[in-house]
């Protein structure tokens, strides 16, 4: 730290920043790409009552901090030289800094748009068409199948109607769900 001790005030502070937060980015880079930090920043680094919000970013957080300390510290290093006037060099650094954690933000949500819930609910089937793969009887007698397209998959589910038998090859749609697997279908 000898190489420090001479410089002015405010380049050595940007320094003392500098260098702690980048090693902390560092680690907390490798810890990201290794799988051991799996956080998505929602945890807060205080107490209170989150569990609530369906937050997609928490604005006060270690990964955020560590943000805003980077830019802000190397921005003042890069800067020093160049912009002669202490004050307007301060501010700069805090809005850079305050840029980065908006591009973390930006990135976060990005990435959280790729996440995608593709599971299978049956009442996604209402008011779908679905072709009838076993002849349905009629008025409720007995169960036939159809075939259905719901995101992109094909579903064989078990079908019954409340009016004439339909039989296989038709198209008909979901009007209601019983029992919670068994569809309700009318021909269209």
């Amino acid at each position: 730290m000898e190489i420090l001790e001479n410089l002015d005030t405010l380049l050595k502070t940007f320094w003392l920043v500098a260098i702690p937060t980048s090693i902390i980015f560092i680690i907390q880079t490798i810890m990201t790409f290794i799988g051991a930090d799996s956080s998505d920043g929602i945890e807060a680094d205080f107490d209170g009552d989150l569990s609530g919000a369906d937050a997609p970013f928490q604005l006060f957080s270690l990964r955020n901090l560590i943000n805003f300390l980077l830019g802000f510290s190397w921005t003042g290093i890069s800067f020093y030289t160049t912009i002669s006037n202490k004050s307007f060099l301060i501010i700069l650094s805090l809005v850079v800094g305050i840029l980065f954690v908006y591009l973390f933000f930006i990135i976060i949500r990005q990435v959280q748009k790729l996440a995608e819930d593709n599971s299978f609910k049956i009442a996604s089937t209402l008011n779908k068409t679905a072709e009838v793969y076993l002849t349905i009887p009629e008025n409720k007698k007995g169960k036939g199948k159809i075939m259905i397209s719901i995101n992109g998959a094909y579903h064989e589910l078990e079908a019954m109607t409340e009016k004439d038998k339909i039989p296989s090859g038709s198209v008909v749609r979901v009007v209601k769900i019983e029992n919670n697997n068994i569809l309700i279908v009318e021909t269209i």
